[in-house]
Protein backbone atom coordinates (compact mmCIF):
# COMPACT_ATOMS: atom_id res chain seq x y z
CA UNK A 1 0.00 0.00 0.00
CA UNK A 2 1.26 3.46 -0.81
CA UNK A 3 2.03 6.04 1.84
CA UNK A 4 2.25 9.81 1.62
CA UNK A 5 5.52 10.98 3.27
CA UNK A 6 5.53 14.76 2.94
CA UNK A 7 2.98 17.46 2.22
CA UNK A 8 4.49 20.90 2.30
CA UNK A 9 4.15 24.42 1.02
CA UNK A 10 7.27 25.58 -0.79
CA UNK A 11 8.45 29.05 -1.86
CA UNK A 12 7.43 28.24 -5.45
CA UNK A 13 4.09 26.67 -4.64
CA UNK A 14 3.24 23.20 -3.25
CA UNK A 15 4.96 19.84 -3.12
CA UNK A 16 3.58 16.36 -2.35
CA UNK A 17 5.99 13.46 -1.86
CA UNK A 18 5.15 9.74 -2.09
CA UNK A 19 7.12 6.60 -1.39
CA UNK A 20 5.76 3.99 -3.80
CA UNK A 21 6.54 1.24 -1.28
CA UNK A 22 6.56 -1.98 -3.33
CA UNK A 23 9.65 -2.50 -5.48
CA UNK A 24 8.91 -1.55 -9.06
CA UNK A 25 5.67 0.30 -8.36
CA UNK A 26 7.13 3.63 -9.39
CA UNK A 27 8.29 2.31 -12.76
CA UNK A 28 4.94 0.57 -13.33
CA UNK A 29 3.17 3.83 -12.69
CA UNK A 30 5.40 5.96 -14.92
CA UNK A 31 4.93 3.74 -17.97
CA UNK A 32 7.18 3.25 -20.97
CA UNK A 33 9.51 6.24 -21.42
CA UNK A 34 7.62 8.01 -18.60
CA UNK A 35 4.55 8.20 -20.86
CA UNK A 36 2.08 8.38 -17.97
CA UNK A 37 3.98 11.19 -16.29
CA UNK A 38 4.03 13.21 -19.51
CA UNK A 39 0.27 12.74 -19.94
CA UNK A 40 -0.42 14.16 -16.47
CA UNK A 41 1.98 17.06 -16.92
CA UNK A 42 0.28 17.97 -20.22
CA UNK A 43 -3.12 18.15 -18.52
CA UNK A 44 -2.22 19.86 -15.20
CA UNK A 45 0.20 22.67 -14.22
CA UNK A 46 2.46 20.31 -12.26
CA UNK A 47 5.87 18.74 -12.50
CA UNK A 48 6.33 15.10 -11.49
CA UNK A 49 9.78 13.89 -10.48
CA UNK A 50 10.51 10.18 -10.08
CA UNK A 51 13.70 9.35 -8.21
CA UNK A 52 14.10 5.69 -7.37
CA UNK A 53 10.86 4.75 -5.63
CA UNK A 54 10.05 8.32 -4.56
CA UNK A 55 7.61 10.45 -6.56
CA UNK A 56 7.32 14.19 -6.02
CA UNK A 57 4.50 16.33 -7.37
CA UNK A 58 5.27 20.05 -7.59
CA UNK A 59 3.21 22.97 -8.81
CA UNK A 60 2.01 26.51 -8.14
CA UNK A 61 -1.66 25.54 -7.77
CA UNK A 62 -2.64 23.69 -4.60
CA UNK A 63 -5.83 22.16 -6.07
CA UNK A 64 -3.99 20.81 -9.11
CA UNK A 65 -1.24 19.29 -6.96
CA UNK A 66 -3.82 17.68 -4.67
CA UNK A 67 -5.82 16.21 -7.59
CA UNK A 68 -2.72 14.80 -9.23
CA UNK A 69 -1.47 13.44 -5.91
CA UNK A 70 -4.77 11.67 -5.31
CA UNK A 71 -4.60 10.13 -8.80
CA UNK A 72 -1.01 9.01 -8.26
CA UNK A 73 -1.88 7.61 -4.84
CA UNK A 74 -4.48 5.34 -6.43
CA UNK A 75 -2.20 4.35 -9.30
CA UNK A 76 0.64 3.42 -6.97
CA UNK A 77 -1.70 1.30 -4.88
CA UNK A 78 -2.83 -0.50 -8.05
CA UNK A 79 0.76 -0.94 -9.23
CA UNK A 80 1.80 -2.38 -5.86
CA UNK A 81 -0.63 -5.25 -6.50
CA UNK A 82 1.24 -6.19 -9.65
CA UNK A 83 -0.77 -4.30 -12.26
CA UNK A 84 0.95 -2.28 -14.96
CA UNK A 85 -0.63 1.14 -15.43
CA UNK A 86 -1.48 1.98 -19.04
CA UNK A 87 -1.90 5.41 -20.57
CA UNK A 88 -5.61 4.67 -21.11
CA UNK A 89 -6.17 4.34 -17.34
CA UNK A 90 -4.37 7.63 -16.72
CA UNK A 91 -6.48 9.42 -19.33
CA UNK A 92 -9.67 7.93 -17.94
CA UNK A 93 -8.76 8.96 -14.39
CA UNK A 94 -8.09 12.54 -15.49
CA UNK A 95 -11.29 12.68 -17.54
CA UNK A 96 -13.36 11.48 -14.59
CA UNK A 97 -11.74 14.01 -12.26
CA UNK A 98 -12.59 16.76 -14.76
CA UNK A 99 -16.16 15.49 -15.10
CA UNK A 100 -17.04 14.55 -11.51
CA UNK A 101 -14.27 15.97 -9.34
CA UNK A 102 -12.99 12.56 -8.18
CA UNK A 103 -12.51 8.96 -9.30
CA UNK A 104 -12.14 5.55 -7.65
CA UNK A 105 -9.89 3.50 -9.93
CA UNK A 106 -8.90 0.77 -7.47
CA UNK A 107 -12.40 -0.72 -7.58
CA UNK A 108 -11.94 -1.49 -11.29
CA UNK A 109 -8.89 -3.66 -10.67
CA UNK A 110 -10.61 -5.63 -7.91
CA UNK A 111 -13.34 -6.90 -10.25
CA UNK A 112 -12.23 -9.79 -12.49
CA UNK A 113 -14.98 -10.56 -15.00
CA UNK A 114 -13.51 -13.52 -16.89
CA UNK A 115 -10.42 -14.82 -18.67
CA UNK A 116 -9.91 -14.81 -22.43
CA UNK A 117 -9.08 -17.99 -24.34
CA UNK A 118 -5.41 -16.95 -24.07
CA UNK A 119 -5.58 -16.50 -20.30
CA UNK A 120 -5.75 -12.70 -20.26
CA UNK A 121 -7.91 -11.23 -17.46
CA UNK A 122 -10.91 -9.14 -18.47
CA UNK A 123 -11.86 -6.32 -16.10
CA UNK A 124 -14.17 -3.32 -16.42
CA UNK A 125 -12.06 -0.42 -17.62
CA UNK A 126 -14.38 2.36 -16.48
CA UNK A 127 -16.86 2.93 -13.67
CA UNK A 128 -19.61 3.04 -16.28
CA UNK A 129 -18.64 -0.44 -17.48
CA UNK A 130 -18.60 -1.65 -13.87
CA UNK A 131 -22.14 -0.34 -13.36
CA UNK A 132 -23.18 -2.06 -16.61
CA UNK A 133 -21.87 -5.45 -15.45
CA UNK A 134 -23.53 -5.01 -12.05
CA UNK A 135 -26.84 -4.24 -13.73
CA UNK A 136 -26.60 -7.35 -15.95
CA UNK A 137 -25.99 -9.54 -12.90
CA UNK A 138 -28.86 -8.05 -10.89
CA UNK A 139 -31.61 -7.66 -13.53
CA UNK A 140 -33.50 -9.77 -16.04
CA UNK A 141 -33.33 -7.20 -18.84
CA UNK A 142 -30.62 -4.57 -19.25
CA UNK A 143 -30.31 -1.89 -21.90
CA UNK A 144 -26.74 -0.79 -22.58
CA UNK A 145 -26.93 2.51 -24.47
CA UNK A 146 -23.86 4.44 -25.51
CA UNK A 147 -21.39 5.37 -28.24
CA UNK A 148 -19.12 3.02 -30.14
CA UNK A 149 -16.16 1.64 -28.20
CA UNK A 150 -17.75 1.59 -24.74
CA UNK A 151 -17.68 -2.23 -24.50
CA UNK A 152 -21.46 -2.72 -24.59
CA UNK A 153 -21.33 -5.84 -26.75
CA UNK A 154 -18.07 -7.34 -25.46
CA UNK A 155 -19.09 -7.16 -21.80
CA UNK A 156 -22.51 -8.65 -22.55
CA UNK A 157 -20.79 -11.57 -24.30
CA UNK A 158 -18.40 -11.90 -21.34
CA UNK A 159 -21.30 -12.28 -18.90
CA UNK A 160 -23.09 -14.68 -21.24
CA UNK A 161 -20.01 -16.91 -21.40
CA UNK A 162 -19.67 -16.79 -17.60
CA UNK A 163 -23.26 -17.93 -17.13
CA UNK A 164 -22.91 -20.67 -19.74
CA UNK A 165 -19.75 -22.04 -18.11
CA UNK A 166 -21.36 -21.98 -14.64
CA UNK A 167 -24.46 -23.82 -15.88
CA UNK A 168 -26.80 -20.93 -15.03
CA UNK A 169 -28.08 -21.00 -18.63
CA UNK A 170 -28.11 -23.69 -21.31
CA UNK A 171 -27.62 -21.57 -24.41
CA UNK A 172 -26.78 -18.14 -25.77
CA UNK A 173 -28.90 -16.52 -28.48
CA UNK A 174 -27.42 -13.72 -30.57
CA UNK A 175 -29.89 -11.44 -32.30
CA UNK A 176 -29.39 -8.47 -34.58
CA UNK A 177 -31.68 -6.53 -36.92
CA UNK A 178 -30.45 -6.98 -40.50
CA UNK A 179 -31.52 -3.48 -41.41
CA UNK A 180 -29.05 -3.22 -44.30
CA UNK A 181 -30.95 -6.05 -45.99
CA UNK A 182 -34.31 -4.64 -45.01
CA UNK A 183 -34.87 -7.77 -42.85
CA UNK A 184 -35.60 -9.57 -46.15
CA UNK A 185 -32.84 -12.15 -46.17
CA UNK A 186 -34.40 -14.61 -48.58
CA UNK A 187 -32.58 -13.31 -51.64
CA UNK A 188 -29.16 -13.72 -50.01
CA UNK A 189 -27.21 -16.94 -50.76
CA UNK A 190 -26.69 -19.70 -48.18
CA UNK A 191 -28.61 -21.03 -45.20
CA UNK A 192 -29.94 -18.86 -42.37
CA UNK A 193 -26.65 -18.90 -40.47
CA UNK A 194 -24.71 -17.84 -43.57
CA UNK A 195 -27.24 -15.12 -44.39
CA UNK A 196 -27.12 -13.44 -40.98
CA UNK A 197 -23.45 -14.08 -40.14
CA UNK A 198 -22.12 -10.81 -41.66
CA UNK A 199 -24.44 -8.78 -39.42
CA UNK A 200 -23.26 -10.63 -36.28
CA UNK A 201 -19.54 -10.36 -36.94
CA UNK A 202 -18.89 -7.98 -33.98
CA UNK A 203 -20.47 -10.56 -31.65
CA UNK A 204 -18.43 -13.33 -33.26
CA UNK A 205 -15.22 -11.39 -32.65
CA UNK A 206 -15.99 -11.16 -28.94
CA UNK A 207 -16.71 -14.91 -28.71
CA UNK A 208 -13.52 -15.73 -30.62
CA UNK A 209 -11.56 -13.76 -28.02
CA UNK A 210 -13.28 -15.36 -25.02
CA UNK A 211 -13.80 -18.94 -26.21
CA UNK A 212 -11.44 -19.38 -29.20
CA UNK A 213 -12.83 -19.72 -32.74
CA UNK A 214 -12.75 -23.53 -32.60
CA UNK A 215 -14.75 -23.81 -29.38
CA UNK A 216 -17.20 -21.17 -30.56
CA UNK A 217 -17.90 -23.06 -33.79
CA UNK A 218 -18.45 -26.30 -31.83
CA UNK A 219 -21.06 -24.50 -29.73
CA UNK A 220 -22.68 -23.18 -32.91
CA UNK A 221 -22.83 -26.68 -34.40
CA UNK A 222 -24.40 -28.06 -31.21
CA UNK A 223 -26.86 -25.13 -31.05
CA UNK A 224 -25.50 -24.11 -27.65
CA UNK A 225 -24.91 -20.73 -29.27
CA UNK A 226 -27.59 -19.70 -31.76
CA UNK A 227 -27.57 -16.79 -34.19
CA UNK A 228 -30.78 -15.33 -35.54
CA UNK A 229 -32.00 -12.21 -37.32
CA UNK A 230 -34.56 -10.29 -35.30
CA UNK A 231 -37.33 -11.01 -37.80
CA UNK A 232 -37.02 -14.75 -37.10
CA UNK A 233 -37.69 -14.35 -33.36
CA UNK A 234 -41.44 -13.91 -33.69
CA UNK A 235 -43.49 -16.65 -32.02
CA UNK A 236 -40.61 -18.09 -29.98
CA UNK A 237 -40.19 -18.42 -26.21
CA UNK A 238 -36.60 -18.70 -24.99
CA UNK A 239 -36.07 -20.48 -21.66
CA UNK A 240 -32.77 -20.83 -19.76
CA UNK A 241 -31.08 -18.54 -22.27
CA UNK A 242 -28.89 -15.46 -22.36
CA UNK A 243 -30.17 -13.36 -25.25
CA UNK A 244 -28.18 -10.47 -26.70
CA UNK A 245 -29.87 -8.01 -29.05
CA UNK A 246 -27.13 -5.98 -30.68
CA UNK A 247 -27.53 -2.74 -32.70
CA UNK A 248 -30.97 -2.28 -31.13
CA UNK A 249 -31.16 1.33 -32.32
CA UNK A 250 -32.17 -0.19 -35.68
CA UNK A 251 -35.30 -1.85 -34.34
CA UNK A 252 -38.80 -0.45 -34.73
CA UNK A 253 -40.96 -0.01 -31.60
CA UNK A 254 -42.96 -3.05 -32.70
CA UNK A 255 -39.85 -5.19 -33.12
CA UNK A 256 -38.55 -4.13 -29.70
CA UNK A 257 -41.82 -5.17 -28.05
CA UNK A 258 -41.75 -8.47 -29.94
CA UNK A 259 -38.18 -9.18 -28.82
CA UNK A 260 -38.77 -8.36 -25.15
CA UNK A 261 -41.77 -10.67 -24.99
CA UNK A 262 -39.68 -13.67 -26.15
CA UNK A 263 -38.10 -13.96 -22.67
CA UNK A 264 -38.90 -17.28 -20.95
CA UNK A 265 -38.16 -18.80 -17.54
CA UNK A 266 -34.55 -18.64 -16.34
CA UNK A 267 -33.55 -16.27 -19.14
CA UNK A 268 -31.77 -12.93 -19.24
CA UNK A 269 -31.64 -10.36 -22.04
CA UNK A 270 -29.14 -7.61 -22.79
CA UNK A 271 -30.06 -5.01 -25.38
CA UNK A 272 -27.25 -2.84 -26.76
CA UNK A 273 -27.33 0.14 -29.07
CA UNK A 274 -26.11 3.61 -29.98
CA UNK A 275 -28.85 6.16 -30.57
CA UNK A 276 -26.46 8.36 -32.58
CA UNK A 277 -26.11 5.67 -35.26
CA UNK A 278 -29.69 4.88 -36.31
CA UNK A 279 -29.89 3.43 -39.84
CA UNK A 280 -33.67 3.25 -40.07
CA UNK A 281 -35.50 5.01 -42.93
CA UNK A 282 -36.06 8.71 -42.37
CA UNK A 283 -39.07 9.40 -40.17
CA UNK A 284 -39.12 5.93 -38.59
CA UNK A 285 -38.67 6.00 -34.81
CA UNK A 286 -36.13 3.74 -33.13
CA UNK A 287 -37.52 1.13 -30.79
CA UNK A 288 -34.55 1.71 -28.51
CA UNK A 289 -35.48 5.37 -28.18
CA UNK A 290 -39.17 4.70 -27.52
CA UNK A 291 -38.62 1.88 -25.01
CA UNK A 292 -36.86 4.18 -22.55
CA UNK A 293 -40.07 6.11 -21.83
CA UNK A 294 -42.11 2.91 -21.61
CA UNK A 295 -39.94 0.72 -19.35
CA UNK A 296 -37.90 3.17 -17.26
CA UNK A 297 -38.45 2.26 -13.60
CA UNK A 298 -39.96 -1.20 -14.24
CA UNK A 299 -38.69 -3.74 -11.69
CA UNK A 300 -36.15 -6.19 -13.11
CA UNK A 301 -35.25 -3.84 -15.97
CA UNK A 302 -32.37 -1.37 -15.93
CA UNK A 303 -30.98 1.20 -18.35
CA UNK A 304 -27.25 1.90 -18.30
CA UNK A 305 -26.15 4.91 -20.31
CA UNK A 306 -22.47 4.90 -21.16
CA UNK A 307 -20.72 8.11 -22.21
CA UNK A 308 -17.73 9.13 -24.30
CA UNK A 309 -15.60 8.93 -21.14
CA UNK A 310 -16.34 5.17 -21.19
CA UNK A 311 -14.83 4.70 -24.66
CA UNK A 312 -12.01 2.18 -24.32
CA UNK A 313 -10.75 2.02 -27.88
CA UNK A 314 -7.98 4.14 -29.34
CA UNK A 315 -7.92 7.64 -27.83
CA UNK A 316 -8.89 9.11 -31.20
CA UNK A 317 -12.24 7.27 -31.01
CA UNK A 318 -13.10 9.18 -27.83
CA UNK A 319 -12.19 12.43 -29.57
CA UNK A 320 -14.32 11.53 -32.60
CA UNK A 321 -17.32 10.71 -30.39
CA UNK A 322 -16.92 13.98 -28.46
CA UNK A 323 -16.57 15.98 -31.70
CA UNK A 324 -19.76 14.48 -33.12
CA UNK A 325 -21.61 15.19 -29.87
CA UNK A 326 -20.55 18.84 -30.06
CA UNK A 327 -21.60 19.02 -33.72
CA UNK A 328 -25.01 17.49 -33.01
CA UNK A 329 -25.54 19.88 -30.11
CA UNK A 330 -24.77 22.84 -32.40
CA UNK A 331 -27.22 21.48 -34.99
CA UNK A 332 -29.96 21.15 -32.36
CA UNK A 333 -29.36 24.70 -31.19
CA UNK A 334 -29.61 25.98 -34.76
CA UNK A 335 -32.87 24.09 -35.30
CA UNK A 336 -34.33 25.40 -32.04
CA UNK A 337 -33.29 28.95 -32.94
CA UNK A 338 -34.79 28.58 -36.41
CA UNK A 339 -38.03 27.16 -34.98
CA UNK A 340 -38.21 29.97 -32.46
CA UNK A 341 -37.72 32.61 -35.14
CA UNK A 342 -40.46 31.11 -37.29
CA UNK A 343 -42.84 31.03 -34.36
CA UNK A 344 -42.26 34.72 -33.61
CA UNK A 345 -42.90 35.75 -37.24
CA UNK A 346 -46.11 33.82 -37.44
Amino acid sequence: MTSKITVEETPGGYSYVFDSGAVGSGSKFSGKDDENIHLIEERYPVRIVLRGENITVQGPDRDAVEMVSDLIDQMLSIASKGHAIRAAEIRYGMDMIAKRGSVDLEALYDDLLCMTARGKPVRPKTLGQRAYIKAIRENDVVFGIGPAGTGKTYLAVCEAVNMLKSGAISRIVLVRPAVEAGESLGFLPGDLKEKVEPYLRPLYDAFFDLLSPERFMRYIDKNVIEVAPLAYMRGRTLNDSFIILDEAQNTSPEQMKMFLTRLGFGSKAVVTGDLTQVDLPSGKRSGLFVVQDILEGVKGIDFIRLENVDVVRHEIVQRVVAAYERHEERQREKQETGTGSTAVKS
